[in-house]
């Protein structure tokens, strides 16, 4: 895809998305209930704390993306600003109602599994099941457009892989997935770039620190003879 946003154009765009679909009487957002809505300690991963100068500074980057307009009623004194970031005649990206809740839940909350996006997207469309999920994020791991979704590694003791989206400045690192052969290639990658001078020093170390244990074991034994 060629749209890149950042984490806080996200944040802006996954919130107008939600609030449009969870409170359309609210629909087009002040930019204090924008503020409000990316600040949610709720159905936020990581949780934001933001400024509405940070926000409308956001909203004028998107703006010139042609991502976000302002819409305000006629003679209303206060700006509101809608997305024209999908299924809208500005866009060229046009989702069914789930896709468009998949996207908005991994906007606003991560990389999520199939079960999580399930129940985390209740409110935004539904799905009678898992298999359900897992067709949707397929479909757009394959869009006509490009791969919008991706698959993450399964990660360790877990039954569901995580997916995440592609629209971010840069791919998602998974620091918990380490498989057993990356692990061995880790190892043997590091012990070539340890000096003889360095392992010495580490050995010694190592000495020091079973010494020291031993003294206190002996210590622990005379006291209970």
């Amino acid at each position: 895809m060629d749209i890149k946003l950042s984490n806080t154009e996200l944040r802006v765009i996954g919130c107008l998305l939600e609030k449009e679909s969870t409170t359309p009487d609210q629909y087009p957002l002040s930019l204090n209930a924008l503020t409000n809505a990316c600040n949610q300690k709720s159905n936020r991963d990581p949780v934001m704390s933001l400024d509405e100068s940070t926000v409308q500074e956001t909203l004028d980057a998107l703006s010139k993306k042609h991502l976000v307009m302002e819409k305000s009623s006629f003679g209303g004194r206060t700006a509101k600003y809608q997305h024209r970031f999908c299924n809208t005649e500005f866009s060229e990206l046009q989702f069914s109602t789930q896709e468009r809740g998949v996207l908005c839940v991994l906007f606003l909350r991560g990389p999520q599994t199939p079960g999580e996006l399930r129940t985390r997207s209740n409110r935004l469309c539904e799905f009678s099941d898992v298999n359900e999920v897992e067709d949707v994020l397929e479909k757009l791991a394959s869009h006509v457009n490009g791969p919008i979704v991706k698959k993450l590694p399964r990660q360790p003791g877990k039954r569901e892989s995580r997916y995440i989206h592609l629209f971010g400045e840069t791919d998602f690192v998974d620091e918990h997935v380490h498989d057993d052969e990356t692990s061995r290639d880790n190892t043997h990658e590091m012990i070539p770039t340890m000096n003889y001078e360095q392992r010495i020093e580490q050995l010694e170390k190592e000495m020091v620190d079973l010494r020291s244990e031993l003294s206190d074991l002996k210590d622990i034994v005379k006291q209970l003879i």
